[in-house]
């Protein structure tokens, strides 16, 4: 059965439908309320012409499966799981450049415990957050171990010890790993007003540890009433926090966005008690390949691509701000976009604000409303203001969009290819760069000396690419003999297999190992291959041919930014390769082979001479200096019968 004789056999209901490609995987999720019109609408006369986006993702369709729901809904909820689970590539996802903290209250374990933690798991733990200030979440959770002795050690609780550890003498935990110090029926109690507090019914354990505390006094265990007493202050002061923070104002998320050259920056500011506790970033530096077709009711579709036609937000326009209306721009529709970002954000938050303020209306906002409500257990609002109070947060949450959108892509990363054009004029290059290949040198002392070489291909480095070298022909320190073997290593197997050369060879280091590689470039008869250095303290680039002139660029400079990048990855590589060679070497040498030679003996000869090489080079002279006589004798045999 093809496609478009499946859609005739999809139920006309609420659903979740999944596009395939030919390798079975998701390419992408969206939901609706009529299954059959909203896939149906993909082939409508005349769509995929009007809209490339859409024609690409039916292009690569080659099946399409559906689960169908009682109410729209579920099928909100469901396509929010989804998305992250299988990651289509067709939706947008949420990517951010700040994790929040949660508190997590391990309930599976058999003496729970409390942590802090920025991954979420299904673990059968409880998790409550976000928390911003992220200092928040760890205040609140020294509170948990002052007040409530609910501890956040590693301790194996799942047998008793014969001691405790400091957190108990100095009353932060009750002690549940040595027995008899606490019950499990004590402890689980904690455990409850734990759950209490971090769910927000501090009202229900004012009442418990009220009556707890009575109890206790009833009973005469005055001690334990004065615990109860003190933690009900606690609670009690909460409370009050909360009252002021409530006269103040109430809990707001407030959304601004700003798009340019298919790139786009989103701000979020979280309000609580009416005051601006922190701000949000999420960056898009291309928008995914999205469809944007009519779907039901004249709205489009559930995806946060791009859409056909123009979003308006109100009456005054600006064509990239989330502040005001956009002017016609058919490659952006802001509405999918907040769509999809709002279900992927708040669906499977434990707290969700009262008020959620959003800079353009959205297809299915009232069913996620009404879900964000349910999960809330009171009335969640997402709001479209434009004018007011409300549609100046707004205005200010886009203004600091622009201003993270300016810091992202136009001063800290630029688009790749504005960098490859600066960096072709810079250096003169002859075509823009599209792969540049570093080398470095590493040893110490001469001693197992090697060389790397990564690869930067198409803005990004290529890892698969990289490559190691251990220098076998030179003797002692020599970095410009080193360049030059390792240079000649690489372009002679190049050329001998006629594969295709780099845009640049980019050397780690000044004048004199800039010239050890243009002479192996030389001696194989490559001499239109650009060829650069840069000096690691002057940050100086030599241009090969130009040495007179070298290249000296802003040190906030993309260009410069791009080429130290590349670089130090290339240190980094060398350094990790020698070390481990250095380790491979201690862990098995072969001086240990000589007779007479032991561990301790193998080190004084490594400590004074540097290497095994210059073991192996020393006369009998500089060896009695280290070794007894019959020793000495011992390492010149050895090494005379490895030269015969």
């Amino acid at each position: 059965m093809d496609l478009t004789e499946k859609i005739r056999t999809i139920p006309l209901r609420p659903g979740v439908y999944l596009y395939k490609n030919a390798e079975g995987e998701v390419i992408y999720v969206g939901k609706a309320k009529n299954l059959r019109a909203r896939v149906r609408s993909y082939f409508q006369e005349g769509v995929g012409e009007a809209n490339a986006k859409t024609g690409s993702l039916l292009r690569e369709a080659v099946d399409v499966e559906y689960i169908v729901v009682d109410n729209n809904k579920e099928a909100l909820a469901l396509e929010n799981n989804l998305i992250k689970q299988k990651k289509p590539r067709f939706n947008i996802l949420l990517r951010d450049d700040k994790t929040y903290p949660y508190i997590k209250l391990t309930l599976g374990e058999r003496f729970p415990r409390v942590y802090v933690t920025r991954r979420l798991r299904k673990d059968g733990s409880n998790y409550y957050g976000p928390y911003f200030p992220g200092n928040l979440a760890y205040r609140i959770v020294d509170l948990i171990h002052r007040s409530f002795l609910v501890p956040s050690c590693k301790v194996d609780l799942s047998r008793y010890h014969l001691r405790p550890c400091l957190q108990y003498y100095i009353k932060r935990c009750l002690g549940p790993c040595v027995q008899d110090l606490t019950t499990p029926q004590a402890y689980l109690e904690a455990v409850h007003d734990v759950q209490l507090l971090l769910e927000g019914r501090q009202t229900d354990l004012a009442k418990s540890l009220r009556l707890r505390m009575e109890e206790a006094a009833a009973q005469q265990e005055y001690e334990r009433a004065a615990r109860y007493r003190d933690m009900l202050s606690t609670v009690a002061q909460l409370q009050e926090k909360q009252r002021m923070a409530a006269a103040e104002g109430d809990d707001q998320d407030v959304f601004g966005y700003h798009y340019e050259n298919d790139m786009l920056a989103v701000n979020v500011f979280h309000l609580r008690g009416g005051k601006i506790l922190d701000r949000r970033e999420f960056f898009w530096e291309e928008l995914p390949d999205s469809t944007s077709i009519p779907a039901d009711e004249s709205q489009c579709i559930q995806d946060p691509g791009k859409c056909q036609g123009p979003t308006s937000v109100g009456p005054s326009a600006s064509p990239n701000s989330g502040a005001l209306a956009p002017e016609k721009t058919p490659s952006f529709s802001p509405g999918p976009l907040f769509s999809a970002l709002m279900k992927q954000l708040y669906i499977d938050q434990q707290y969700v604000p009262r008020d959620i303020l959003a800079p353009v209306d959205f297809e299915d906002r009232s069913e996620l409303e009404e879900l964000l409500s349910e999960k809330r257990g009171s009335k969640v609002e997402i709001l479209v203001p434009q004018r007011g109070e409300k549609r100046s947060l707004i205005d200010l949450a886009a203004q600091n969009a622009k201003q993270s959108f300016d810091q992202r892509f136009r001063v800290m990363k630029p688009q790749a290819k504005a960098v490859q054009a600066a960096l072709q004029d810079a250096l003169g290059l002859p075509d823009s760069p599209k792969r540049i290949e570093c080398f470095d040198i590493s040893h110490i002392q001469g001693a197992e000396t090697v060389a790397s070489m990564v690869v930067w291909e198409e803005g990004a480095m290529n890892k698969s690419e990289y490559r190691k070298f251990i220098v076998r022909t030179v003797t002692g320190v020599d970095d410009f003999a080193s360049m030059r073997e390792v240079v000649t290593r690489r372009y002679k197997r190049l050329r001998d297999e006629d594969k295709t050369f780099p845009s640049l060879v980019l050397i780690d280091g000044g004048l004199g190992q800039l010239h050890a590689a243009a002479q192996a470039l030389e001696e194989l008869g490559i001499t239109n291959q650009p060829l650069a250095a840069i000096a690691k303290k002057e940050e100086i680039i030599y241009v090969f041919g130009q040495e007179d002139d070298p290249v000296v660029l802003d040190r906030h400079s993309p260009v410069l930014l791009l080429v130290q990048m590349v670089r130090d990855e290339s240190h980094r590589f060398a350094v990790t390769f020698h070390r481990k060679r250095r380790q491979m070497r201690d862990r098995k040498s072969v001086l240990l082979e000589i007779p007479g030679v032991g561990e301790r003996t193998r080190q004084r000869l490594i400590q004074h001479f540097g290497s095994v090489r210059a073991v192996q080079q020393a006369d009998a002279a500089a060896l009695g200096a280290v070794l007894t006589k019959s020793q000495t004798e011992a390492v010149l045999r050895h090494f005379q019968k490895e030269v015969l």
